[in-house]
């Protein structure tokens, strides 16, 4: 009878024990700890994919994460970089990666108006942040396809397909690996989405520049903006072309308007990509606000600001007149 009664017992105390287990509440504003935020995350079986279709859409039954809950624990860098310094995005979790050498991959949604990102943040087996990156950031141009995916080597591949207007396809692709003691990513390979030229060629250096702002606005010659006068009235031509690190460029040509008297804002049918160009008397910023995607690669976006070059005028040359 006892034997009996002691296995009756043990699962009775056990459940109890599973029940007194603390709720951790990830919505809410009191601080979590980071063993529970960590663990509260489900286990994902690699190899696992995050393709940009999938972004946007939110499982029913997935919980809120609080900005103010995020925060505590993980820089607010990492969000305000994807969606600027006022934003404050919604973030759900989508799943938990356990490396048992290496310490968790955690990803998450962050949703916010027309800007969407998936991003994974890295811990050491110590439960210590170590880094993150955003591994999808989709735009709304249905001839790019982004697809990233951790491999059971938990080696991190984002990679971008682009069917081009004459019916090919261009492919570009970044791998990574998680480098603890620079707390970064190593990028380990790249195929760069378009071969670069070697020699960037402005196609609007010979239009007319009576504009205020129609200048060259330069960081290198690999890096700059040029704006040109438009045949329109309240409007600029513009060429952008930038080359980063980890080969990363992009390079877009159009015409934008006049929004106010410092700022333009480029829109076209047919391209889901918003430029934003906001000019002083000696420089000019440029904001990706949407999805440029098909104009650059995989990690990078349109951004920065750009010192405006003095223009060099051109010496009359004097006609010389033959003495008699």
């Amino acid at each position: 009878m006892k034997g009996l009664r002691l296995l009756v017992l043990i699962p009775v105390l056990s459940l109890l024990a599973c029940n007194s287990k603390k709720k951790v509440i990830l919505s809410g504003d009191e601080p979590v700890d980071i063993k529970d935020f960590i663990e509260s995350f489900q286990p994902l079986h690699l190899p696992y994919q995050i393709a940009d279709t999938s972004v946007s859409k939110k499982r029913a039954d997935t919980s809120l994460i609080s900005y103010k809950v995020f925060t505590h624990l993980i820089p607010d860098t990492v969000v305000s970089k994807v969606f600027g310094k006022e934003e404050k995005p919604k973030i759900y979790p989508i799943g938990r990666v356990i490396a048992p050498e290496e310490g968790n991959y955690l990803f998450v949604k962050a949703l916010s108006g027309d800007r969407k990102a998936a991003l994974i943040l890295c811990f050491d087996k110590k439960n210590n942040f170590i880094t993150a990156m955003p591994v999808m950031q989709p735009d709304a141009n249905p001839a790019t396809q982004q697809l990233f995916v951790i491999d059971k080597r938990f080696t991190l591949s984002k990679s971008i397909t682009r069917k081009n207007a004459d019916g090919t396809i261009s492919d570009g692709k970044n791998v990574y690996v998680v480098n603890e003691p620079a707390k970064s990513f190593l990028l380990i390979m790249t195929d760069a989405l378009d071969e670069k030229t070697v020699e960037v060629i402005n196609p609007i250096d010979d239009l007319s520049r009576k504009n205020k702002f129609s200048a060259d606005y330069q960081k290198d010659k690999l890096n700059f903006i040029s704006i040109r006068d438009s045949k329109k009235a309240g409007r600029m031509v513009f060429f952008v072309h930038f080359e980063k690190k980890n080969n990363c460029s992009g390079e877009i040509k159009g015409e934008a308007n006049f929004t106010s008297a410092n700022s333009a804002m480029y829109r076209s049918s047919g391209d889901p990509c918003t430029l934003q160009f906001n000019f002083t008397s000696s420089s000019v910023s440029m904001k990706e606000i949407q999805g440029c995607g098909s104009h650059r690669g995989v990690d990078c976006i349109f951004e920065g600001t750009y010192p405006k070059k003095k223009e060099v005028k051109k010496k009359e040359q004097k006609s010389k007149k033959g003495s008699k």
